[in-house]
């Protein structure tokens, strides 16, 4: 159990960040490669100004027409997305990580808001999984992959909250919760996760053609 751990917490957190890395660049160059052979000329009508206008209106809050229409999913949306980024990048036992490894620190959540925040991921989960059973529409376009992608972006945080609060079983926690960590990780340019990676190149594509071609909105 302690060389699993050792390795978990060694080799493969530099495997979990080398395909991290590695495949969102291979992605982002193999897009741009693609759109360079075959549609070369959306390059011609990219604008910064469009581009930037389409993100800054879907990345605020009910920003958008559809947005208005679904006001409790846009908030446990964006609630959710808010969390799932904050408490890993600000949880001070990961920053304590940083500091011991690269001797890199910065500001941390207090635990207790953490610890809030951490239950909000796993209840927004559990909403979109009652969400995608209940809603015929929504049941109807759902696929096995994507209950294993929501079960992949769950487990780090519930682990994380039964390993800090010491739990029974809190010890094999902590394993699963490193393991979980890393296979999120490396599951973002693998699967759908990877539209954290691509959304605002298709926004400032959509905000360009609309903007620049059709003289439209696209919000």
């Amino acid at each position: 159990m302690h060389s699993f751990y050792d390795f978990i917490t060694g080799p493969m957190v530099w495997i979990s960040l080398a395909v991290f890395i590695g495949g969102s660049l291979f992605r982002i160059i193999r897009m741009i490669r693609s759109v360079a052979q075959k549609e070369r000329f959306i390059f011609s009508y990219m604008s910064l100004k469009y581009s930037l206008r389409s993100i800054l209106h879907w990345i605020t809050p009910f920003g958008t027409a559809n947005m208005k229409l679904h006001p409790v999913m846009t908030a446990v949306t964006f609630v959710f997305h808010i969390c799932l980024l904050l408490v890993p990048i600000f949880l001070l036992s990961h920053i304590v990580l940083w500091e011991e490894s690269w001797n890199l620190r910065w500001w941390a959540l207090p635990d207790a808001l953490a610890d809030v925040m951490t239950v909000i991921v796993i209840g927004c989960c559990v909403f979109f999984l009652v969400r995608r059973i209940k809603l015929p529409e929504v049941r109807y376009v759902t696929s096995s992959s994507d209950y294993a992608i929501l079960a992949v972006v769950a487990l780090p945080f519930l682990t994380g909250f039964w390993a800090y609060h010491q739990l029974p079983g809190y010890s094999f926690a902590m394993i699963l919760h490193v393991l979980s960590g890393e296979i999120m990780l490396m599951a973002i340019p693998l699967t759908r996760l990877s539209h954290m990676i691509f959304a605002a190149f298709t926004r400032a594509y959509m905000g360009s053609e609309f903007g620049g071609v059709r003289k439209a909105i696209d919000w």
